[in-house]
């Protein structure tokens, strides 16, 4: 039997390894959660309606910046920031508001430093796992050339504190409806995804350092110990961060599937409503 080629006094080939536990599971399911969220968030989009219902909007369509009210489960036309559906917009795509505002999340999250390790590793297998020969792609050169748009996520960050503020907002709306207070399975799903996404969002690496992980120490210079006490919460999110991740991830999207059932008529809201 001749002997496998050896590079650096390890055998070579794609998947070699000399792990024997199935390190291949994390890859798999990483490619099957992305790949569905990317699936289904392509084709909720794509929808543009079954998106409202009473004092509930789905995640994927806030804010709402423009109504096409001819479109069933769209929200009332009073609702939109900016009025009635435009004119400018083209024919080959459907009058779906979610078009406006995802690449702003999405460009948070694909930029993010926890799924850009994710999707490298599962995605792209460079490598797939630890101590596990990837794909060979020539010399190595970083986050540079195109993927230096992985830059974009310390600036994307903002937008995603903006859009906590803005999901919180329909959360608290969507335990009022009719000019009535109550609660319904609704609300709460509504409530629990600004909630994920802001234990996601604040334990970001690039918040952590941009409220105190670029200080070598809080006490010298009379900076506030406030700030220490932030950037120590925020660590504590981040000693989570895949988990945030993952459950933000899968919240939002039930969120919108949620929403869209309910306006389809498929399943009853519990509610104080009746």
């Amino acid at each position: 039997m001749s002997e496998r080629a050896r590079a650096g006094g390890n055998a070579a080939g794609f998947a070699t390894t000399a792990r024997t536990d199935r390190w291949w599971i994390g890859p798999l399911l990483t490619v099957l959660g992305l790949g569905g969220f990317a699936v289904y968030a392509t084709w909720a989009a794509f929808q543009g309606s079954y998106y409202s219902i009473g004092s509930y909007l789905s995640p994927f369509y806030s804010p709402l910046l423009f109504v096409d009210p001819s479109r069933p489960g769209s929200a009332p036309l009073e609702h939109a920031w900016l009025g009635r559906w435009p004119a400018w917009w083209p024919g080959l795509l459907p009058a779906s508001p979610a078009f406006l505002i995802l690449v702003f999340p999405l460009t948070f999250r694909a930029t993010c430093y926890y799924y850009r390790k994710a999707y490298y590793r599962s995605f792209f297998a460079t490598p797939p796992a630890c101590a596990v020969v990837g794909v060979r792609r020539g010399t190595y050169r970083g986050e540079t050339g195109l993927l230096i748009v992985q830059n974009l996520h310390r600036y994307a960050l903002y937008f995603a504190v903006v859009f906590i503020v803005i999901l919180y907002a329909d959360a608290f709306r969507s335990f009022v409806r009719d000019g009535r207070l109550g609660i319904g399975v609704g609300s709460v799903v509504l409530l629990i995804n600004p909630t994920l996404l802001a234990g996601y969002t604040f334990g970001c690496h690039s918040f952590r350092h941009l409220i105190g992980g670029k200080l070598d120490c809080f006490s010298c210079d009379g900076r506030s110990t406030l700030r220490q006490g932030f950037w120590a919460r925020s660590s504590a999110l981040n000693a989570r961060h895949m988990q945030w991740a993952w459950a933000s991830l899968f919240w939002v999207a039930f969120s919108d599937l949620y929403v869209r059932l309910l306006s389809m008529g498929l399943i009853h809201d519990f509610s104080t409503w009746g």
